[in-house]
């Protein structure tokens, strides 16, 4: 069996990725629910003099002889080669397909405690414009047809090293969430859905968590789980890597602003962070994004059986909580 494969879900047209060497990342699988403390006895290879412990690095970005931000090729990757994406069917309900691409790690500063929300203006304008960088070189392969930007922070969110870092996923097709969202923008009738969200967002204040001059985050009137955020761009564009430098840093900063208040107001949880830019070479409306999803409930049966979730905390309860107006306890 290929080490990198994509299969195909008949039943919903979803593929699914197949990738065994990430089983051998450090603590991949979880089978306990405790995350232990880290092993003291092995370095971690993101920190400032481990630097042999990983790839040579893509990017570096900083003074000369030490470094802020760090893009080296995943360890265990998801995706990789370069071959076309064909696919090939074994049987009446067996399809697979090369899963080529790029898979990279951006260590977010050489600090092995800082997340993004305890980040400076400054730091996080370098990762923005090393993301910007390392999307606008997938642009380039012909083979990639949409890169994802995540942050997992924290092990419930699915992270496998402490040290704050994200990843950058170039992959040969349009996942289903990213077309689900295109089909979202073609439907809507009256301009760019996204330009009209943060203008009737902003008129209702009800949902409005961080507002500034480049970028607002709101939590989102139909949020499917508790604390979710959704950073939305004021200015109007498709692609992320296309973006003027002053909205790119802007939503950098609306991100680690919304981060600290998650922080302040419900402690250290976990949450994915992901980047939502439009497929390479579409055509079409799209306003780039980013969401944030904390790791406060889990997906029970109903969930899994249905694909329909259940908020237990109403977006309008959120923002109060994040404001300080309302406290976590009395959400719950």
């Amino acid at each position: 069996m290929a080490t990198h494969q994509l299969r195909l879900d008949p039943l919903t047209g979803r593929w699914v990725v197949v990738a065994e060497r990430r089983r051998w990342r450090p603590q991949a699988l979880a089978l306990s629910s405790e995350q232990g403390p880290e092993d003291p006895t092995r370095p971690c290879p993101f920190c400032p003099g481990n630097e042999e412990d990983t790839p040579p690095a893509l990017e570096t970005y900083g003074p000369s002889g030490s470094w802020r931000v760090r893009v080296v090729p995943n360890l265990y990757p998801a995706f990789e080669g370069d071959e076309p994406m064909v696919s090939t069917t074994h049987g009446p309900v067996f399809t697979s397909a090369p899963a080529s691409g790029i898979h990279e790690v951006l260590v977010l500063s050489p600090d092995h405690q800082r997340t993004w929300a305890e980040l400076d203006a400054d730091q996080i304008h370098v990762i923005m414009a090393a993301i910007r960088d390392r999307i606008e070189a997938h642009a380039h392969s012909p083979a990639i047809r949409y890169s994802q930007v995540i942050v997992n922070q924290g092990r419930d969110a699915g992270a496998s090293m402490a040290h704050p870092h994200a990843q950058l996923l170039g992959i040969s097709f349009v996942p289903r969430e990213l077309s689900d969202e295109q089909a979202g923008f073609a439907r809507f009738v009256g301009g760019c859905l996204l330009c009209n969200t943060v203008a009737l967002e902003e008129s209702l204040g009800e949902r409005l968590v961080v507002g500034s001059e480049h970028a607002i985050a709101i939590a989102p009137y139909w949020s499917a789980g508790p604390f979710e955020l959704l950073v939305i761009p004021r200015h109007h564009g498709a692609h992320l890597h296309l973006a003027a430098q002053e909205t790119l840093f802007g939503v950098g900063e609306v991100i680690q602003e919304a981060l600290q208040r998650l922080r302040t107001h419900l402690g250290p949880v976990a949450y994915n962070l992901v980047f939502h830019s439009s497929p390479y070479r579409a055509f079409g409306q799209f306003h780039w994004h980013a969401h944030v999803y904390p790791k406060l409930a889990t997906r029970a049966g109903f969930e899994m059986g249905t694909g329909v979730p259940i908020n237990v905390v109403p977006p309008e309860v959120a923002t109060q909580v994040l404001a300080g107006n309302e406290s976590i306890q009395a959400a719950s």
